[in-house]
């Protein structure tokens, strides 16, 4: 008997054509994966939230990070992220001096996720990142808040900061600007590109800056106004 040659049956395989019900088979464990994907990272949290306002989990950049992390660099009070994934943007918002940096999440595969980043950064006791509904935390103690959601919700989450947020208060929203308020800054391009937001005059009348200015952003020469 012929012993099998592992170098001509790998090629084989590789040279040989996918019949339709391979394809079939192929395609099926495809979609059974990014199920099980779903259903472990990202139901959890969305079962607890409308339709309406659920917000599919997708991790900031690295440049998106940096730009966040330039428009708020120095300011002090409390940092949050709302929407915080796997993290990042809190830890980075620690390090960089943003203290307390806080990040709600509410899908707790990810609030794990962020939690054992921190532990390996040795910033364990330092950040946190709480399980809570983005929609339901009060903001009335938050000066900088970062968030990267779709723009199907953010003109609620603009009747959220407006109501909640203090005098004083910056918003940094990525990817997506806020739809009615105008920006003191923007800075990036494309999917990098991250839009800083003043608030002047806190609770249920706050108004972010009617027009844009660059005099109060950190780093302003790097940014691009309007």
């Amino acid at each position: 008997m012929e012993q099998d040659d592992p170098g001509e049956a790998l090629s084989e395989l590789r040279e040989r054509r996918l019949g339709a019900l391979e394809l079939l088979q192929a395609a099926a464990g495809s979609g059974l994966a990014a199920y099980i994907a779903w259903a472990l990272l990202l139901q959890p949290g969305f079962r607890r939230v409308p339709l309406r306002l659920q917000v599919p989990y997708v991790g900031a950049s690295e440049r998106q990070v940096e730009h966040v992390l330039s428009l708020l660099r120095g300011r002090p009070g409390k940092t949050v992220d709302l929407g915080s994934g796997d993290g990042r943007i809190v830890l980075a918002a620690h390090k960089c001096g943003l203290r307390p940096a806080v990040g709600y999440e509410l899908n707790p595969w990810l609030v794990g996720l962020a939690r054992l980043h921190a532990w390996r950064a040795g910033c364990a006791g330092s950040v946190c990142y709480l399980r809570e509904d983005l929609w339901k935390v009060s903001l009335r103690d938050c000066h900088n808040v970062s968030v990267f959601l779709a723009p199907s919700v953010l003109p609620l989450l603009e009747d959220k900061l407006r109501a909640e947020l203090p005098a004083g208060a910056r918003v940094v929203s990525g990817r997506f600007p806020l739809p009615t308020w105008q920006p003191v800054a923007v800075m990036g391009e494309g999917l990098d590109r991250v839009w800083a937001y003043d608030v002047h005059s806190g609770g249920p009348n706050g108004q972010a800056s009617p027009e844009p200015s660059s005099a109060s952003v950190p780093g302003a020469p790097r940014s691009q106004v309007g």
